[in-house]
């Protein structure tokens, strides 16, 4: 079994089945992608990994404990992050505080004890911003540290939600279509910043993507969803030459 495993997952909304009966089994440290038209399926395969959604069948197994339904903050501190399509962070907020806030995920003092700034919590703020700064520094962003998130080029915003994502000790990284909005360009760079990411910081990821050049360039295993169901497994190679691929994605008759 790999760090995560999917099995027999169903989501049935009413009389939608938005995943119908998906397995997969994600290894450990690999780069692994879930791709598919639009309305396939893979949004809701990530909702029920995080816990926003409690499958209608199956479950979700990650490094070998079933998570199936945990709340997403339970299933977040066990080592499952994600970003998302739609860049959310605290646009008001500088760069390191947005670090700060998912550092304090992990953080041990209680609300009285902030509040009354006693020494343990003094020390312990004093070491998450330490923590934040070298992660910053790792990423290659600690020189804009006091910049507003908003003010951020594209591609800087988006390295910085996945530093949000790491600040959380995340040992699993969900990427929601990271490359979204991108030019060619910024791509590549992307596909630099996740390999090195992932040796970095000892990561397995599995991500949404829509550019398959980037897909195709990074991944190490992809998962193919069409109407909630799997249709292809394997690698670059082998999930390009698919005909049940081909014909999702274009229209056409397996043997035409």
């Amino acid at each position: 079994m790999g760090i995560l495993k999917l099995s027999g997952i169903t989501m049935k909304f009413g009389g939608v089945v938005a995943v119908n009966n998906l397995n997969i089994d994600v290894e450990k440290g690999n780069i692994e992608a879930l791709i598919g038209p639009n309305g396939a399926g893979k949004t809701t395969a990530f909702n029920t990994i995080t816990g926003v959604y409690t499958p209608t069948e199956g479950s979700v197994y990650f490094n070998d404990e079933e998570i199936t339904g945990i709340a997403p903050d339970k299933i977040t501190k066990k080592g499952i992050a994600r970003t998302f399509q739609n860049i959310r962070l605290f646009k008001n907020l500088s760069v390191l505080d947005n670090i700060l806030i998912a550092n304090h995920l992990h953080i041990k003092s209680n609300f009285l004890s902030s509040t009354l700034r006693m020494p343990w919590s003094r020390a312990e703020e004093k070491y998450m911003k330490k923590k934040s700064e070298m992660l910053l520094e790792k990423l290659g962003l600690l020189s804009i540290n006091n910049e507003k998130a908003h003010s951020l080029p594209y591609g800087e915003q988006r390295k910085l939600e996945i530093a949000r994502a790491l600040a959380t000790d995340a040992k699993l990284l969900l990427l929601d279509e990271p490359a979204a909005g991108m030019n060619p360009n910024e791509t590549e760079k992307l596909a630099e910043f996740i390999r090195t990411i992932r040796d970095e910081f000892n990561l397995t990821i599995l991500m949404i993507e829509h550019h398959m050049d980037l897909v195709m360039e990074i991944s190490e295993k992809i998962y193919v969803l069409d109407f909630g169901h799997l249709i292809a497994e394997g690698t670059a190679e082998q999930v390009k030459n698919d005909p049940k691929v081909i014909e999702a994605y274009l229209g056409v008759e397996e043997d035409a």
